[in-house]
């Protein structure tokens, strides 16, 4: 039997990468999945993969992102039961080259969005005691020169899993995380903005790096967000789950 079966959940991010496959294998399992993200073509085309995917333009650090996209869930469906905090930003900036335009544009995606989604859902995840899943990274643990802003806003996260989880646990509400190696998608162009060549050495050089000399694949990362969304991960609260490869030894 399907172990979503009735669930409803918002999926950040969710136009492509970690976090469209994260919504195809919810859907797949029975439940009823809000994606949202910038672009609308991508999100468009992410929402016709499955009738159970709905589609919703927002930019997940934007104001007023998280209280539209919940009243978009609730308007669809009538209740909420998992929030996967998928989406983010980052940029390559050594310390010379760091910029207030530029950590307050990393940390609204990566910290204050999903800060802002979890508070707007949390009367809605109280009442059906469901379940928050945050996507952080390995180099929220693993020191990467050039990338001080974006790993410090994953840690940031990390300690948000783990302070939320114990404040909502009483209301059986649990908060956990997957810390992602490098995956195959989009985010070192689109993202991070590197040219062809430079993500051709970056992902040999990480190649090298990972013990199982592979990048990720999104659904190698979606399967434990699932893994940790489903009811039956019941007595899993708190927890930061690296899926790498083995990257972060």
């Amino acid at each position: 039997m399907p172990m979503f079966t009735d669930s409803i959940a918002i999926v950040t991010g969710g136009g492509a990468g970690i976090g469209r496959a994260v919504a195809s294998k919810l859907a797949e399992s029975g439940a009823r999945v809000l994606i949202t993200g910038r672009r609308a073509d991508a999100i468009e085309a992410a929402a016709s993969t499955h009738p159970a995917i709905e589609g919703f333009v927002a930019d997940a650090g934007g104001p007023g992102a998280a209280e539209t996209t919940v009243a978009r869930a609730i308007e669809l469906w009538g209740r909420l039961d998992i929030l996967v905090n998928n989406a983010g930003a980052g940029r390559p900036e050594p310390l010379e080259a760091v910029s207030p335009e530029g950590m307050e544009a990393v940390y609204r995606t990566n910290v204050f969005g999903p800060t802002l989604l979890a508070k707007a859902a949390l009367p809605h995840l109280r009442k059906a005691r469901g379940s928050i899943v945050n996507l952080s990274s390995t180099l929220a643990r693993k020191p990467i020169a050039g990338f001080s802003a974006y790993a410090a806003s994953k840690a940031a996260l990390e300690q948000l899993t783990r302070v939320w989880a114990v404040e909502l646990a009483p209301d059986r509400v649990r908060v956990n995380a997957v810390a992602s190696g490098p995956v195959e998608s989009e985010f070192l162009r689109d993202r991070m903005g590197f040219s062809d060549d430079q993500i051709a050495a970056i992902k040999a050089k990480e190649v090298e790096m990972i013990p199982l000399r592979r990048r990720g694949v999104p659904e190698d990362v979606a399967r434990w967000v699932v893994a940790l969304a489903d009811p039956g991960a019941d007595w899993v609260t708190g927890q930061i789950l690296g899926v790498d490869g083995g990257f972060s030894l």
